[in-house]
């Protein structure tokens, strides 16, 4: 199990955090996921055998963010 925080730009409202929790949860793999709103952080536990890193950042991309 990885843990990582990502640095994310783009998340303003609770609307943010439910559109990027939700869709990277969604991953096989992923075991966690929290926004950090303030900050500006995603927090991630997940299995890089079954995920990669690169495309729990595509899908966070995908919902209109941007990973820094």
């Amino acid at each position: 199990m990885e843990n990582v925080t990502l640095n994310v730009k783009g998340m303003s409202c609770g609307h943010c955090v439910k559109s990027v929790e939700g869709s990277v949860g969604a991953l096989e793999g992923v075991d966690q996921v929290k926004v950090d709103l303030q900050a500006g952080q995603v927090n991630l536990a997940f299995n890089s055998d079954k995920v990669t890193l690169d495309k729990i950042k595509e899908v966070i991309d995908e919902q209109g963010y941007d990973v820094v």
